[in-house]
């Protein structure tokens, strides 16, 4: 009897864990506006229930694959574009709340760097890159 009450509340750790991380990060999708921000943006008001889905869609199956560590194989090419889709899905997140925190101006005044806003948004994509490639190719071998 205690390893299938030992179950059911593992069970529902795993579930209320699971349910508070998804809530949080919905939350900070929808502090951030990011599929309004996209609409907007891209002028497809009509195709919001598609920017929904896919969010959601593509959190479930990064969910699945990571639990049940899925590999996938093909052509460097493929790797190339899905990493690259990757990329731009956490630039569109970093500049969204870069924009609704107001993070750049306020560091660049505080830094006395107005006149070099430039240089520093350089200097921190690539030092983004260069960290990515550093995990890439260094880290995980």
């Amino acid at each position: 009897m205690s390893s299938v009450l030992s179950s059911f509340v593992t069970l529902f750790i795993g579930l209320a864990g699971g349910i508070a991380v998804g809530g949080g990060v919905i939350a900070l999708y929808i502090v951030l506006d990011v599929i309004p921000r996209l609409a907007q943006v891209t002028k497809s008001y009509n195709k919001v229930h598609w920017y929904e889905g896919a969010m959601v869609g593509g959190s479930f199956i990064g969910t699945i694959a990571d639990f049940w560590n899925w590999k996938l194989s093909g052509p460097w090419l493929a790797s190339g574009f899905i990493g690259l889709l990757n990329g731009v899905f956490i630039g569109m997140l970093a500049a969204a709340l870069t924009e609704v925190l107001n993070v750049l101006p306020i560091l660049a005044k505080r830094l006395r760097m107005q006149n070099d806003l430039v240089g520093l948004l350089m200097a921190m994509v690539c030092g983004k890159v260069a960290g990515s490639f550093f995990e890439w190719f260094i880290y995980r071998k």
